[in-house]
């Protein structure tokens, strides 16, 4: 884990980013190869555009799909790019993104937390979500909340993992409502106050 800091997503960082999608990756863990596929064909088609909307705080970059198909407003969000030096221009790791109102309003429904990450297969149990998440609160902080809600389904033992050497701490079980299929999942909060 030495090293590892966020990186906002940039040019020099796209090739290593795109190499993790080829291999199957996504950090969609709903829609995965597909989400995969479409960031791809993105990059392809406009890699600076799809550069710019990494970072969000506008809510600009039109709505979202969901799992069953609806789409829904977006809102404001940044996301970082896991970053690993090394000799060669160091490697990517992983994504974490950050989402929040722009009122300080709590999430609608459909957002199901304010923090989301996933790293990718080949570099996991090296505790780089652990670190990574630890990087983005002061993010979250700096934004104005005053706490994060964190959402995991209850058989991912490894992110409840990561969420709890953050500071978490279970609030609720609850549904997921239809555009998730109605499934269960794990609500956790971090006190972002000083």
């Amino acid at each position: 884990m030495h090293g590892l800091h966020l990186v906002r997503p940039g040019q020099q960082h796209l090739a290593e980013y795109s190499a993790a999608l080829q291999r199957g990756w996504s950090a969609d863990n709903l829609r995965g190869a597909a989400a995969a596929r479409e960031e791809l064909e993105h990059i392809a088609a406009d890699a600076t555009g799809f550069l710019a909307r990494m970072d969000d705080p506008e809510a600009l970059a039109g709505p979202v799909t969901l799992p069953d198909g609806s789409t829904v407003q977006r809102v404001p969000s940044l996301r970082r790019w896991m970053w690993l030096p090394g000799p060669d221009g160091g490697c990517f790791v992983g994504s974490i993104g950050l989402r929040w109102t722009r009122d300080g309003a709590p999430l609608p429904p459909h957002v199901l937390g304010h923090i989301g990450y996933a790293v990718v297969p080949w570099q996991q149990r090296r505790g780089f979500a652990t670190r990574a998440l630890a990087l983005m609160l002061p993010l979250a902080r700096e934004r104005g909340l005053r706490h994060v809600e964190i959402t995991t389904d209850p058989d991912n033992h490894a992110s409840q993992k990561v969420i709890l050497a953050n500071g978490g701490v279970l609030t609720e079980t609850f549904d997921k409502g239809a555009a998730y299929g109605h499934a269960p999942g794990l609500r956790y909060r971090i006190d972002l106050r000083a």
